[in-house]
């Protein structure tokens, strides 16, 4: 799901459909960076939605966001992606990965955490943002990247929190007083 779904919660509750049957959760990690955190449902018989490639996604192709928008219940809606490794313009304090699928399959709050599904039902991201002045659907959603939100998961799982690279190198504009030096 979303860090910013969680984040705050006292509690966490699953609902399954058909059946509307609820399971408490409980957070293993969150990473704000990214805006994903990993959740952990203790049930047997539940099912895992196929993963896909989020590297082969291509514009133009059909997908499905599934969500709670609004609180009206699970809700299903078709549309395509617009652009791959999307920045989002005014993205959200300390996001700082701006590699989303971008769509107009409508995304809505209550979204936020749902699946991006393509076509052959495949999870190829996690419904997260929305660019709207009203707050309502405008056409413009967002959604991490599977591939990314598999190895936050991976990274989360395994260590307890995202471990990430760091490069050692700092970028700024040059100064004249840098030039001189």
């Amino acid at each position: 799901t979303n860090n910013h779904v969680v984040d705050g919660a006292d509690t966490i509750k699953v609902a399954l459909n058909p059946d509307g049957k609820e399971y408490d959760a409980k957070v293993v990690g969150r990473d704000p960076k990214s805006d994903l955190a990993v959740i952990k449902v203790e049930a047997d018989g539940l099912a895992a939605i196929p993963v896909g490639d989020s590297d082969l996604v291509e514009v133009g192709d059909v997908v499905l966001a599934v969500g709670n928008p609004f609180g009206v219940g699970q809700t299903v809606t078709m549309g395509i992606v617009g652009a791959t490794s999307r920045a989002v313009f005014g993205r959200p304090a300390g996001l700082e990965y701006e590699d989303f699928i971008q769509t107009d399959a409508a995304i809505n709050p209550g979204n936020s955490g749902g699946a991006l599904v393509d076509a052959q039902g495949r999870l190829i991201g996690i419904n997260t943002a929305i660019m709207s002045r009203g707050g309502g659907n405008n056409g413009v959603g967002f959604a991490v990247p599977v591939n990314l939100a598999r190895s936050v998961m991976e990274s989360i799982v395994q260590h307890g929190r995202v471990v990430r690279g760091f490069l050692g190198v700092n970028i700024q504009d040059v100064t004249p007083a840098m030039v001189k030096e």
